[in-house]
């Protein structure tokens, strides 16, 4: 499989954290959070469901800390925009039930270390994760699902500020881009659906939404061919948790890379990072970059799988699309060296026992710009470059796309 020719357009989408699947995402990685500052080493996996008047919170968890989870969940959906009984959900009255008991003691004792079969800290679960990087555009990510989440983070900003006041906390966008030879050219088409109140006249909600977010997001992107889809239905007052019901990691592509690249099919929100699903996915996407960033390839997809309470991965792949410039069982072999690949190593560089987690859970655990995101710095660049030697030609040259 090599970098696609030709033209071609290519597709991806994001939810606003009023989304029913993102609310449970946040109160998840919350309830996380508020263990991981009282207890660090604390094993937790935390499903939600939310539907009209109720959220259920259920999983495992082990810790020495005790955490009201009634009023993290409560605090979550109203920091969320839910804090009014006319938007139709609210926090503060919503019924919550809590349904937790211990982690397994047959995992524990794969997870801790100096108990099972291995004497040393093994992946939580079985299980393949990705990670992906592109020097397409200056976050190393792909530019149709950073411009879907800069589109909501910028509806979010209008909402929150009163700047358009009918808006409501439940949103959807979808960005459209037109690729050259495995470079963005253009904008294709954007769409937006906005919750909004119900006497929003829709030619204003069509006429902000266009020139408020999309046009001062996607710039010099956009030309007089661009398709706009602004609330396609025509209406969208009924949203959120009422319209549909949410559970957590139902949204793993809005997550990542927005369908480039692959996905191992496990979700992040409300694992603690001994869980391989979260941590080794963090880690791929922190070796994929610095490739990427270091010039050995202009796209690069990194592969880590793992056996259930075993520390060293059962494999590692190193897939370029045709643009790296050295041999990519070079690179793995530059992987083995320069990174943490062990999931007790992965937690200690990436400092990952921390209460990081629920501002990743909304907009994207990839690509943004915030010291706790660990796996986004590019600090074995110096390194790479130095053990690579001289590089090669790629058959492609990306072009950087910069956002800001």
């Amino acid at each position: 499989m090599t970098l696609k020719k030709g033209r071609y357009l290519f597709t991806s989408e994001s939810v606003a954290e009023g989304h029913p699947d993102k609310l449970c995402d946040q109160i998840s990685d919350g309830i996380l959070d508020a263990l991981l500052a009282k207890d660090p080493q604390a094993r937790v996996a935390i499903e939600c469901l939310v539907k009209t008047g109720f959220v259920v919170v259920a999983g495992e968890v082990t810790t020495s800390a005790y955490v009201d989870i009634q009023e993290i969940v409560r605090k979550t959906i109203c920091d969320a925009g839910y804090d009014r009984h006319d938007i139709g959900f609210e926090g503060q009255t919503c019924g919550v039930l809590v349904a937790i008991s211990e982690q397994s003691p047959d995992i524990s004792q794969g997870v801790t270390e100096g108990k099972g079969l291995h004497k040393e800290q093994g992946a939580g679960d079985q299980g393949l994760m990705f990670g992906y990087a592109t020097n397409e555009t200056a976050e190393y990510m792909p530019l149709p699902i950073m411009l879907a989440h800069k589109l909501l983070i910028e509806v979010r900003r209008l909402r929150r500020e009163n700047v358009l006041p009918y808006l409501r906390p439940d949103a959807k966008s979808q960005v459209t881009v037109e690729y050259e030879d495995g470079k963005p050219v253009r904008v294709h088409t954007v769409v937006i659906s906005a919750q909004h109140a119900k006497d929003a006249p829709y030619e204003q909600i069509k006429k902000d939404l266009i020139e408020k977010v999309i046009k001062p997001i996607c710039g010099k992107m956009l030309d007089d061919k661009t398709i706009f889809h602004i609330n396609p239905t025509g209406s969208f007052v009924v949203g959120g948790p009422v319209a549909d019901a949410g559970v957590t990691g139902r949204k793993i592509i809005v997550d990542t890379y927005g369908g480039h690249g692959s996905h191992g099919g496990g979700a992040f929100s409300g694992k603690d990072p001994s869980k391989v699903d979260r941590s080794a996915a963090y880690a791929a996407r922190y070796i994929a970059k610095n490739i990427v960033g270091a010039g050995l390839a202009d796209k690069c997809e990194v592969q880590l799988a793992y056996a259930i309470g075993v520390a060293e991965p059962v494999s590692i792949l190193v897939h370029c699309f045709g643009t790296n410039r050295i041999p990519e069982d070079r690179i793995v072999e530059l992987v083995r060296k320069h990174f943490p690949i062990k999931p007790a190593d992965i937690i200690n560089q990436l400092k990952l026992r921390r209460p990081i987690y629920k501002k990743t859970s909304v907009y994207g655990h990839f690509g943004r710009n915030d010291p706790d995101f660990t796996w986004e710095k590019l600090d074995k660049v110096d390194a790479l470059k130095a053990d690579a030697g001289p590089l090669g030609k790629a058959e492609h040259t990306g072009r950087e796309v910069p956002l800001d």
